[in-house]
């Protein structure tokens, strides 16, 4: 398990690369640069985490916070007050215990997001990882308005060997949800998780149809622990937010998988993400292979930002 986890860590470290080079070296110049803590001194870090894609709400909580603690720890020295920047962006993204509760329980996920984001490849690695965790998934394909979405998820589906529902294309999704819930239930599964399609571009049909499966999920399956899941790709940065807020609109979202973080320059949105949505990000993805999608630990993310050592 800790040859996994430091296995993981150095994947991590090695895909936030860009957004090291981007955000950490700007920074250090920064503290080498400066002899006294100015507003100037601010402003520059400012600027480097704003490029770094933290946005700007983000960035005005990490650089106040900052402030306060340079004050109460009557700090003189810029390279001083490095732990403490440090220690503000783990806070920004510190929501508490991100909970797993969909593992232990019969549950239902919702996988939402827009096509493009990794969204089928990030249930297949999801059901791959349950299925070794000893939990029975069953997957339903409810994304039946795109023509390839049935055939990649039901090529997941074989790779992390569990079975999976579908309809032709074109079919009612909340139909496809009704289906897989009753085999769900006969067949006692521990998780089925659902793909949805993921049209922003007609917001108010994507906002019915996922209320509608919602409803078939409450009525046919009351008693099931049910997590939503918004998968983002994190290098279209800022993007990434914009679209969570339009889901948020059309449900309730329980945590975030963050994809391509491998070779993103833009990591920063992970930060952004926690801080301004206040939704916990569950699992990163740092590559194509079936055990490439994590949990995601906020501590483990910034030490491999700021290359230090995982504690």
């Amino acid at each position: 398990m800790e040859e996994k986890k430091k296995g993981f860590f150095q994947r991590l470290k090695e895909g936030l690369a860009k957004t090291r080079n981007n955000i950490v070296s700007g920074i250090d110049m920064i503290f080498r640069g400066f002899s006294a803590i100015d507003d100037d001194f601010y402003e520059e870090i400012e600027e480097v985490l704003i490029m770094g894609d933290l946005g700007v709400e983000t960035t005005e909580k990490i650089i106040d916070d900052l402030k306060e603690k340079v004050k109460e720890n009557h700090i003189r020295e810029p390279q001083e007050c490095k732990q403490l920047l440090v220690d503000s962006i783990k806070e920004q993204m510190n929501l508490g215990e991100n909970a797993y509760d969909f593992e232990n329980r019969k549950s239902v996920i919702l996988v939402i997001g827009v096509n493009g984001v990794g969204k089928t490849t990030s249930i297949g690695k999801m059901a791959s990882q349950l299925k070794a965790q000893g939990n029975s998934v069953l997957l339903a394909a409810a994304d039946t308005f795109r023509a390839a979405a049935i055939e990649q998820l039901e090529a997941w589906s074989n790779r992390a060997g569990v079975p999976m529902i579908a309809q032709k294309e074109g079919s009612d999704p909340a139909a496809v949800i009704f289906d897989a819930i009753q085999a769900a239930k006969a067949r006692n599964t521990d998780v089925l998780i659902c793909d949805t399609a993921g049209r922003l571009h007609n917001k108010k049909n994507l906002m019915e149809e996922l209320k509608k499966i919602n409803r078939i999920i409450d009525k046919e399956y009351p008693e099931a622990y049910r997590e939503t899941l918004i998968v983002l790709d994190s290098t279209t940065g800022q993007n990434a937010l914009v679209q969570a807020k339009l889901f948020m609109e059309a449900a309730k979202i329980d945590g975030i998988i963050l994809t391509k973080m491998d070779g993103t320059a833009k990591g920063g949105i992970a930060v952004a993400i926690q801080s301004e949505l206040g939704i916990p990000v569950k699992y990163i993805g740092v590559g194509e292979k079936i055990d490439d999608l994590q949990k995601f630990d906020s501590d483990s993310f910034v030490n491999a930002l700021f290359d230090r050592k995982d504690e």
